[in-house]
C-alpha cells in the first residue's frame, strides 16, 4: 500500500506549459531585477510561489459560475455563500471582500491606531503590513519549538501560553483590540495550531474582555492537522473539527484563495455588531455593497462550493500527502527544510543550505534566484528580503529567526512527475551550493512589503 495518496479527482483539461533555456532565464532575471515577483508567469515551468489564488477548480466550481447573479444587491450567490460560512464558522456577520489583505485592511483600519499592539503566534507579510499602517504594533509569540527548524513537533504554530499572559500584562487589555491567531502559521512554515492551544488562547483573552480572531485562510488544512495528530480527534469529521474550531473565534479574516479553493474572494465575519457596522461602512466606500464586495455573482458561488469540497478528508489527506512527498525526495537528497512538512508547502532552510552567505545577503532570495535560473522553477523567500526592518529605537537591523525559501503548492495542479522534477532541480542546486552568492537590494520602495517591488543584484 502506497504512503502516498493518489489524486481523488480526474484531470478534465490541461494547460500547456514551456520551458526556457538557461540564457533565456539569464536575461528574464537581469530584466526583473532578480526578483521573481518581476517574471511574466509564461516563463516560468513550474510555479510555487504561491498557493494563494492558484489552484484548479472543481467542474462543482466551474458549473457554479454559470449560476452566477450578477444583481447589485441581494443576489441569489451571496444568500448561498453567506449559509455556508455560517454554517462552518457560526459567526454572525459575513462580510465579503475581494481578497483577505482587504479583509485585514479593512479589520485593523478599523480597530488599530498608533501603538495599539496585535498578537499572533506569526503575522503573515501582508497582515502584519497592514498593522503597521494603521499605526499598530504586530508581536509574534509563537513557541520556542515552532523556531527550531529541525524538531519533530506536531503543533509548532501554538502560541507562546506564558508569552501571551505576559504581553497582556505589560501593554495593557486597553491597548489590545484583537487577538489574531494564524491557522496554519503561514509565516510560521505552514504548522498548525493545536485545538487546545485554541481553547486556551480564548480562555485567556478573554477574561479581559479581547476578542480572538482567526486568519483563517488554511481552517481546513489546519482542522486535518488536529485530527490526525491531536488526542481526541481521530473519530471526529474535519467539519465537526472546524466549526469546533470556530466556537472560539470572535472573529476571522479569510483569503479564499487558499482553502476556498478559488482564485479570487474573501471575507471577515464576527460576532460584535457594533464592529460589523463600522467595518460595513467602509466595506461601501472603497470594495463595493455589502452582498459582494467587489466580487461577481458568480465568484461567491464559486467560494461557497469551494468551501464546501475543502472539508473532504480524501481531498485534504491527498493534499497534506502531496506536501509530504516533496518533503521526503528532498530530505533524501540532503536538503535542510523545516520538519514537519506543513500543509500547503515545504520550507527549505537557506541558512543551513547557504550557510557561506550571511542574512544581510538575503541567502533565501540567493537560493530562489538559483532555483529559477536552472531549473524555471519559481518559489519565493521568506526571509531576510521579506521581514528584516530597522529597529526603530535602535536603528539595528532585526533579522527572523528563520531564512526560508518556500516552495508553496497550488491545490490540485501538479502531479507526482512535477515535484520529482522540482526536488532533483533543488538537490542538484544543494550539491553546488557553494558556487552561489549573496545579495544586496539595489531598489526598493517604502512600503513594508518591499519584496514584492525590490530590485536586487549579487554581491562581488
Amino acid at each position: 500500500m502506497s504512503n502516498y495518496l493518489p489524486e481523488p479527482f480526474r484531470i478534465k483539461v490541461v494547460e500547456h506549459i514551456h520551458m526556457t533555456t538557461l540564457e533565456e532565464r539569464r536575461m528574464i532575471l537581469k530584466k526583473a531585477g532578480n526578483n521573481v515577483f518581476n517574471i511574466p508567469s509564461d516563463k516560468i515551468y513550474i510555479d510555487l510561489l504561491t498557493d494563494s489564488g492558484t489552484g484548479a477548480m472543481s467542474d462543482r466550481q466551474w458549473s457554479g459560475l454559470n449560476l452566477g447573479d450578477e444583481a447589485y444587491a441581494h443576489c441569489r450567490n451571496w444568500f448561498h455563500f453567506e449559509k455556508t460560512i455560517r454554517d462552518l464558522t457560526g459567526l454572525k456577520y459575513i462580510i465579503p471582500t475581494h481578497q483577505g489583505r482587504a479583509a485585514e485592511n479593512l479589520l485593523f483600519s478599523t480597530v488599530a491606531k498608533e501603538g495599539t499592539i496585535i498578537p499572533n503566534n506569526n503575522h503573515f507579510d501582508t497582515t502584519r503590513a497592514n498593522v503597521l499602517a494603521n499605526g499598530g504594533v504586530p508581536l509574534d509569540l509563537v513557541i520556542d519549538e515552532g523556531k527550531d527548524p529541525s524538531l519533530e513537533y506536531p503543533f509548532k504554530g501554538n502560541v507562546n501560553i506564558t508569552k501571551l499572559k505576559n504581553a497582556i500584562k505589560e501593554h495593557g487589555k486597553e491597548n489590545i483590540p484583537v487577538m489574531m491567531l494564524t491557522i496554519t502559521n503561514n509565516s510560521g512554515v505552514g504548522q498548525p495550531v493545536s485545538m487546545e492551544n485554541i481553547r486556551r488562547i480564548k480562555e485567556i483573552v478573554s477574561r479581559y474582555g479581547i476578542p480572538q480572531f482567526f486568519d483563517a485562510c488554511r481552517f481546513a488544512e489546519n482542522a486535518y492537522f488536529i485530527k490526525i495528530r491531536e488526542d481526541g480527534y481521530r473519530d471526529k469529521s474535519v467539519k465537526e473539527i472546524v466549526q469546533e474550531m470556530f466556537s472560539y473565534a470572535d472573529g476571522c479574516t479569510m483569503s479564499a484563495k487558499k482553502d476556498g479553493l478559488v482564485n479570487i474572494g474573501g471575507f471577515i465575519a464576527l460576532n460584535d455588531e457594533s464592529l460589523a457596522d463600522k467595518i460595513k461602512e467602509k466595506l461601501i466606500l472603497i470594495e463595493g455593497f455589502l452582498t459582494y464586495g467587489g466580487l461577481a455573482g458568480r465568484d461567491l458561488e464559486a467560494i461557497a462550493i469551494g468551501l464546501q469540497e475543502v472539508v473532504d478528508e480524501n481531498y485534504l489527506a491527498y493534499r497534506v500527502g502531496q506536501v509530504k512527498f516533496l518533503g521526503d525526495l528532498l530530505q533524501d537528497g540532503n536538503v535542510p527544510i523545516l520538519k514537519p512538512t506543513g500543509g500547503h508547502a515545504v520550507y527549505i532552510d537557506a541558512k543551513r543550505f547557504l550557510e557561506h552567505i550571511p542574512q544581510s545577503q538575503f541567502p533565501g532570495q540567493s537560493l530562489v534566484v538559483s532555483i529559477y535560473l536552472q531549473a524555471g522553477i519559481r518559489t519565493v523567500e521568506v526571509g531576510s528580503l521579506m521581514f528584516a526592518h530597522k529597529d526603530p529605537g535602535t536603528g539595528e537591523m532585526v533579522y527572523p529567526d528563520l531564512d526560508l525559501v518556500r516552495l508553496a503548492l497550488p491545490r490540485r495542479v501538479y502531479t507526482d512527475a512535477h515535484l520529482r522534477y522540482v526536488a532533483d532541480s533543488i538537490i542538484e542546486i544543494y550539491n553546488n551550493r557553494k558556487n552561489l552568492r549573496g545579495m544586496k537590494i539595489v531598489e526598493h520602495g517604502e512600503s513594508n512589503l518591499r519584496h514584492f517591488i525590490a530590485r536586487l543584484e549579487f554581491v562581488g
